[in-house]
């Protein structure tokens, strides 16, 4: 037996073990406010890639950079994530948990500070990388809250540290616009390091430390990822397609605050934060998506997500023949829409990611989100090169075709899913 595949069964035999350490021997779980602090700690740290997108008009005019060149700061944070889940997560398996988050912790708050007191669009790129990297402690909060949590209440538990997750993508952007708007971008970035650093100490008094549950190496947690990819149909298909959704759902997020600020609607970064509120629908979304997956199947749910994330994205591409005021609501409705399906699409996509091999769900998890951030990097770069050489509807164009191609994959799983039956 392959050592990949003898982690498989010391995560088995180990994880009741590792909960012990944890302090779940008690029958109940964590308690309420451990929770809530996890959903806390998840939500502040996803926030971190996020903060930085409805300032990049402002941002780009203050510190003397091109719309072109000023993409490239939500370009590296999503790239720098997708590395941090591909090389930094698996360690959660293999160290105590509680030690990693804490050293990220630490980590983030440090290139917040250094993001805030930039002095150049160059240290301000290699921040934004580190502030990526870092941010991926979210990624281990959720395993460490499943794993606190008792078999009865773990969906609850997790479900609850979710919210936080999104939430944290939600209040991210309305919070942002308006400090940027009102005390500058720079103070943004201070404000988010003393969050950070608040709750670190909160999480170094409340969270207990777990026990490893393998003894493999490094390079073996490495490449236990690509085998599972290689072994998994079902894994392929979902990391492509939520890979697809991500390039179009972040190369709008990362031109919107450029294209606002410019002629005719010369809105500020406030305006353009405020539009994050259409993320509440995604938050809506994730326990119905959740709900109607348990009931009719996930592969059901991930055609309508696409489904619904090609059609806002198409309506979208309708903005250049509405007047100013009718492209803003035009605006918010396909925001509200394209949003819902894509939260609709990754709830039904963990769903059949974490069915796939129980025993390696860290790493499955790992596998889909690399995906998904590759995609928000590549989506970034691409949608600042289209708004800047051919504008705002070749951007919501090129996102109508990588969700069309994402619904096309979905549409052939199923297919040959039933073929082979």
């Amino acid at each position: 037996m392959s050592d990949i595949h003898k982690s498989y069964n010391q995560t088995s035999l180990t994880a009741t073990h590792a909960a012990t350490t944890a302090g779940t021997a008690a029958h109940h779980g964590p308690s309420r406010p451990l929770t809530l602090l996890l959903a806390g700690g998840a939500g502040l740290a996803v926030a971190s890639l996020y903060y930085s997108q409805p300032m990049l008009g402002v941002l780009a005019a203050d510190i003397g950079a091109s719309d072109r060149a000023i993409g490239f700061v939500p370009t590296l944070t999503q790239l720098g994530y997708a590395l941090g889940i591909l090389l930094l997560a698996p360690l959660g398996d293999r160290y105590d948990r509680r030690s990693i988050i804490l050293i990220k912790v630490v980590v983030l708050m440090v290139a917040l500070l250094a993001g805030g007191l930039a002095p150049s669009l160059a240290l301000l790129l290699g921040a934004s990388l580190v502030i990526g990297l870092s941010a991926t402690l979210a990624q281990d909060i959720v395993p460490a809250a499943a794993t606190l949590a008792h078999e009865t209440r773990r969906g609850k538990v997790v479900g609850t540290v979710m919210t936080g997750l999104l939430m944290g993508i939600l209040l991210s952007r309305v919070v942002s616009g308006f400090v940027a708007e009102h005390f500058g971008w720079r103070a943004m970035f201070i404000a988010a390091a003393m969050g950070v650093a608040l709750i670190g100490i909160a999480i170094w008094r409340g969270l207990p430390r777990f026990a490893p549950t393998t003894s493999l190496s490094y390079a073996a947690l490495l490449a236990s990822l690509r085998d599972l990819l290689r072994r998994h149909r079902a894994l392929r298909h979902a990391a492509l397609a939520q890979g697809l959704l991500s390039m179009g759902f972040s190369a709008f997020w990362s031109t919107l605050a450029i294209m606002l600020h410019a002629a005719p609607f010369h809105l500020g970064s406030a305006v353009a934060g405020a539009f994050g509120l259409a993320g509440a629908a995604g938050a809506l979304a994730a326990p119905l998506a959740g709900h109607l997956a348990d009931r009719k199947g996930p592969e059901l749910v991930t055609r309508i997500g696409t489904g619904i994330t090609t059609l806002s994205f198409a309506l979208l591409c309708l903005s250049p023949f509405f007047s100013p005021v009718g492209q803003l609501w035009l605006l918010g409705v396909g925001t509200v829409a394209f949003d819902m399906g894509v939260q609709t699409t990754l709830i039904a996509h963990q769903s059949i990611v974490y069915g796939i091999e129980p025993g390696a769900r860290s790493r499955l998890n790992a596998v889909l989100f690399v995906s998904m951030f590759i995609g928000m990097a590549a989506g970034a770069a691409l949608g600042s090169a289209l708004l800047a050489q051919w504008g705002w509807m070749a951007v919501t164009g090129m996102a109508t075709l990588a969700s069309l191609a994402a619904f096309g994959v979905r549409y052939w799983a199923a297919k040959t899913r039933h073929t082979r039956k």
